[in-house]
């Protein structure tokens, strides 16, 4: 390879040493900011340095094209960025696919995970992302191994429309000032984007190619600034003027990285690694190959890292989710094994696949069309091969939560061996802006004339009882119809979770569930009433925790919430429907769904086990179920309590050995469901007829 030294302006062909340097700068960025953000808080920028890299060295590869013709430029180029990009990408994708199968519960944790895959392989990931509401920043990124595919799509849409754009500059002088014109226009454009999406969007903004242009843009127009002055030789004094911008840019790339931590991305928090990188390679061009800073980058390890930098990229991200899944990435030890089999993993991607493929001599008797055509067999081919052994996870896995999934995830029965002749029939109706769930009886006996309707309202933990509810509905005729109310809660007694946009919609179906009971129906009220010990990503309870729902401030929130409630509810009471609510369940620190396999039990989440004290339980929910009995109390309703027969004994176990209780913390599997059918059942037929309360002078006060 040449040495730049200090030839005038960059020409193909041309190796320029201290570019590879700013490589690994940047990849070593984000490494460390995936393996602890706190350690480099704007260590995800290194991207951003990628991205004006990509734009400056993919036009200084084509800038001296002279081959003719438009459609024999796009072939060229399209062929030679599918044999840069595609084998490692798909070798990565692949193996992390099965891994994934293999080692990955099915949890909403991973609900993302599949799909992200699968349109990765297409460089499409990024909008998938950008229009499923998946944030770079949320904790359920940090579990999808695909995630960081978002930039790899990024930069093969901008290897769509880069060619058109730059063809003109290989026409000659007139043509060069259009394709100048052509991409400074599409870069303002960009940026006018970046500038007015987050407002509306801000996860649409952070992924976009169309938010994103201007800063590979931003490179290919240094490259163009620094061709047109390619004949001018720098002087002395201006060598040292442009060492020195180089390390003042360098400077703002560095603050960048290790302490800006911008929210607004792309705009404004992306312009200064952008201004940092353009500076760094604008100085060095003027400063030259032998410039202090040109040669520190440009020395050994650098370099190396750096022409590894796209296999280091690809391979980190699933090597540090995968062990975050397993054995867990928070000690020193497993972040150095993590490390270290990026970097092998990454080595032999670049030696036996990146390499190979990418200046294979058989592929350049190929003809151009002939290259891009086995590139998209290859990429359709491979993603199949994704989706197959995505089909196949239940036989694939060795999670026993994949394995078996009828006992561990909640879900709708549509049939059971007790009464093989019936079957489930469910429909969706609208109820205000979000639609409810109707279950009946169909195919044996048909509905008891005396069995009330059942409406389910609350959160998660309401559709949490899927199993339990359409079990019910199957053996007893009775009709179910549950409110999902999605991205809300209702009867949680916590006002600040119920609030904005879930005031509105909890009316909407208050006011459905008014319309459509009749006097004797029930309204079961289900919903997570206790702070979480745990959440599916990690451990949060503390000390205080234990006593987080017995202070002043809690019980004065509760009394609000019941005030509140007690009028939401009276109509509904006065109209003869039977009110039930469901007392809190035990809690646990550990999810049992990421603790039961031999290859994550060690994780650190698992650490505090998957039992509780029933002592602790009880004390911890006291306060909560006081205010249930005098809220129940003022509006003449009751209290199932699923406490019992979930923990009978001073231990309350989220596993059992004949099946698991609990999915994660707080949310009931498929077997816990069932278990406590029997209970729900009997509390439900238990229930005092229906009687129309007389409140005509008001709402009740507290008693």
């Amino acid at each position: 390879m040449n040495d730049l030294k200090t030839t005038p302006g960059p020409r193909a062909g041309t190796w320029l040493p201290h570019v590879d340097g700013l490589r690994a700068l940047a990849v070593v960025a984000v490494m460390i900011y995936h393996l602890r953000e706190s350690w480099l808080p704007g260590g995800f920028s290194g991207v951003d340095v990628f991205f004006v890299i990509s734009g400056f060295v993919v036009s200084l590869s084509v800038s001296h094209w002279n081959g003719g013709s438009l459609g024999n430029f796009l072939g060229r180029f399209y062929a030679r960025r599918l044999q840069r990009i595609v084998p490692a990408l798909l070798a990565c994708l692949l193996l992390t696919s099965l891994v994934s199968v293999l080692l990955v519960p099915r949890a909403w944790l991973s609900s993302s995970n599949e799909l992200t895959g699968l349109y990765a392989f297409f460089g499409l990931s990024n909008y998938y992302l950008a229009f499923h509401n998946e944030t770079y920043f949320s904790p359920i990124a940090a579990f999808n191994p695909y995630m960081h595919t978002w930039s790899l799509g990024v930069e093969e849409q901008f290897y769509l429309l880069f060619p058109l754009l730059f063809f003109a500059w290989t026409r000659g002088e007139r043509g060069r000032a259009l394709s100048i014109s052509l991409i400074a226009l599409a870069c303002l454009a960009s940026l006018a984007d970046a500038w007015l999406r987050p407002a509306s969007n801000p996860t649409a903004a952070f992924y976009l190619i169309t938010t994103r242009f201007w800063e590979l843009g931003a490179g290919v127009l240094l490259f163009q600034g620094m061709h047109r002055f390619a004949d001018r030789q720098a002087g002395p004094n201006a060598r040292r003027l442009g060492e020195v911008s180089a390390w003042v840019s360098l400077g703002l790339l560095g603050w960048a990285l290790f302490v800006s931590a911008v929210a607004e991305f792309p705009f404004p928090g992306a312009i200064l690694p952008i201004v940092g990188t353009l500076g760094v390679l604008a100085g060095l061009h003027v400063a030259g190959a032998r410039s202090i800073l040109a040669r520190a980058l440009g020395s050994a390890l650098p370099v190396y890292l750096g022409r590894r930098s796209y296999s280091l990229y690809l391979w980190h991200w699933p090597v540090y989710v995968i062990m975050r899944w397993t054995c867990g990435l928070d000690s020193p030890t497993t972040m150095i094994a993590a490390v270290a089999l990026t970097l092998l993993l990454a080595e032999a991607s670049f030696r036996f696949v990146e390499q190979p493929l990418r200046y294979s001599a058989r592929l350049r008797l190929w003809p151009r069309s002939g290259v891009v055509a086995a590139g998209l067999a290859l990429i359709v081919t491979s993603s199949g091969l994704s989706g197959l052994m995505t089909l196949m996870g239940s036989h694939l896995s060795l999670s026993t939560v994949t394995r078996n999934t009828s006992h561990w995830q909640a879900q709708t029965l549509l049939r059971i061996d007790e009464v093989p002749e019936c079957y489930l029939l469910s429909r969706s109706q609208q109820a205000g802006a979000n639609p409810a769930w109707v279950y009946e009886r169909g195919g044996c006996s048909s509905r008891p004339q005396s069995a009330p309707d059942l409406f389910a309202l609350g959160d998660s933990h309401t559709i949490g009882y899927s199993t339990m509810l359409t079990e019910y509905v199957l053996r007893t005729g009775a009709r179910v119809i549950l409110y999902p109310n999605f991205g809300c809660t209702f009867a949680s007694l916590q006002p600040a979770r119920e609030s904005g946009q879930c005031t509105a919609q909890n009316q909407a179906e208050l006011d459905d569930i008014h319309k459509r009971s009749k006097p004797g129906d029930i309204l079961l009220l289900a919903a997570l009433r206790l702070d979480r010990l745990s959440e599916q990503d990690a451990m949060v309870a503390s000390s205080e925790h234990w006593t987080s729902m017995d202070t002043a401030q809690a019980r004065q929130e509760r009394d609000v919430a019941s005030t509140q409630l007690l009028t939401q509810l009276a109509p509904l009471s006065k109209a003869g429907l039977r009110i039930v609510f469901e007392a809190p369940k035990p809690l646990f620190r550990s999810p049992p769904f990421r603790c039961s396999d031999w290859f994550n039990r060690g994780n650190p989440i698992c650490a505090a086990g998957l039992s509780e004290s029933r002592a602790a339980i009880e004390a911890y929910r006291q306060p909560v179920l006081e205010s249930l009995g005098r809220l129940a109390s003022g509006l003449g309703a009751s209290v199932w309590d699923p406490l019992p027969v979930l923990c009978p004994t001073e231990h309350c176990e989220s596993v059992r050995k004949q099946g698991p209780l609990y999915f994660d913390g707080d949310h009931l599997s498929a077997y816990g469901n069932r278990l406590l059918l029997p209970s729900f059942a009997s509390f439900i037929a238990a229930l005092p007829e229906a009687r129309v309360h007389a409140h005509d002078a008001g709402i009740p006060a507290m008693p």
